[in-house]
């Protein structure tokens, strides 16, 4: 560990705030620009970014303001400062204000630097050196650069950059096999069960086609530091449960608010209040979890689970579901309205049954890949530290 020195980060990289575009000039045509929202770590989300027309500004004012494939910034201001989003894909874009281009100096590994700051201990040093405690927290470019970092020489951090990026990638890879996979599945719903519908197929409410279907817990249990996770609609994530930032409840608590039903293997979650028709499938691994009441727990009988996930994810049902919105403080679903959606399918028939077989499949596939997404993720980040602080060696 002698060769290992410790700097502070403005001392081995650049750390530039971004420009202050105006709010009038955020429209569909221009140029890409990436606000805090677009930071959806580890990488930053093109899907929802807005665009600006830069034509009017001079080239050498907004240069150092672009982005490069490979780049990453940091999270300036609010809620969710401090997280960190690398740019994957080969775009134009500029970083608006309050999001932190960090660029590596000469002879040392910008990837390197990447994963020094997606440690849980640059989280924590931008927690405890907050600027500003107003109505959003805020910190300065100069407070960043002051994070610590220790740094090995050019080769190993390169070797060190290397065995994490690889992992990344392959987590990368999977997450982008199973959009695919998604595509497949909406694509065949669409077809086999909106446009060659037929006329004769029964009519089914969505209550004859499940369990049951039970609201979460309108209680508010006490929350607790380790515990059983209190889901919510963000621990909804890509299909599946993401207990990386879960509340947590006691044991207690949880057989007081789940007395009546406990969420079980395969039960599908579906989100009522709020941010709706987010559907997400409870694996096995992630029990026990207790549900919050903007959710409802579904569980699978006259379908399959698999079935049942496309069914809820798919136009066919959502057009109805969204037809039944009402309005309060947020807006909702009732559970009586969420239950008597009507559906056309042909059950029982030697269509639906080969139908079915298909669906199946496609879900087992991305269950196997989120699988594998899990045990890549939790290795990687048992890694980062450990490679990050010199415990572990790779040269």
């Amino acid at each position: 560990m002698s060769e290992w020195k410790e700097y502070k980060l403005g001392e081995i990289a650049e750390i530039i705030p971004g420009f202050a575009f105006k709010s009038k000039e955020f429209g569909k045509i221009g140029e890409l620009v990436i606000k805090i929202k677009d930071i959806n770590p580890p990488y930053i989300i093109l899907s929802a970014m807005e665009r600006v027309d830069t034509s009017s500004y001079p080239k050498d004012k907004l240069g150092k303001y672009k982005l490069a494939k490979g780049d990453f910034v940091v999270a300036m201001t609010g809620a969710t400062i401090g997280k960190v989003g690398k740019l994957k894909t080969d775009v134009l874009a500029y970083i608006n204000q309050r999001v932190a281009k960090i660029k590596a100096k000469n002879c040392v590994c910008n990837d390197f630097i990447y994963y020094s700051i997606s440690t849980e201990q640059f989280q924590a040093f931008i927690r405890n050196n907050i600027d500003s405690h107003t109505a959003q927290e805020n910190i300065s470019a100069i407070s960043i650069g002051k994070f610590p970092i220790l740094l090995p020489p050019l080769p190993e951090q390169k070797a060190i950059a290397a065995i994490l990026s690889s992992l990344d990638d392959k987590i990368d890879l999977l997450h982008r096999q199973n959009a695919t996979l998604e595509k497949m599945a909406e694509t065949l719903f669409r077809q086999w069960f909106i446009e060659e519908a037929k006329e004769e197929w029964e009519c089914y409410k969505l209550k004859d086609l499940v369990k049951h279907v039970k609201p979460g817990t309108n209680f508010q249990p006490k929350r607790i530091e380790y515990g059983i996770p209190f889901l919510n609609v963000r621990n909804l994530n890509n299909g599946f449960i993401d207990l990386s930032d879960t509340t947590k409840i006691s044991k207690e608590e949880y057989q007081r608010v789940h007395k009546n039903w406990e969420p079980e293997e395969n039960d599908i979650l579906i989100s009522r209040i709020g941010t709706l028709g987010i559907v997400a499938v409870i694996q096995g691994s992630d029990l026990p979890v207790a549900v919050h009441y903007n959710m409802i727990n579904l569980k699978a009988k006259t379908i399959s689970y698999q079935f049942l996930y496309f069914l809820l994810k798919s136009q066919l049902f959502k057009e109805k579901y969204f037809s039944n919105v009402r309005q309060s403080v947020q807006e909702y679903v009732t559970i009586e309205d969420t239950e008597n959606v009507e559906i056309s399918l042909p059950i029982g028939t030697d269509l639906f049954k080969e139908h079915e077989i298909a669906f199946n499949e496609l879900f087992n596939k991305i269950k196997s890949n989120q699988t594998q997404i899990r045990t890549l993720t939790a290795l990687r980040d048992t890694l980062l530290p450990k490679l990050m602080s010199g415990e572990i060696r790779v040269l």
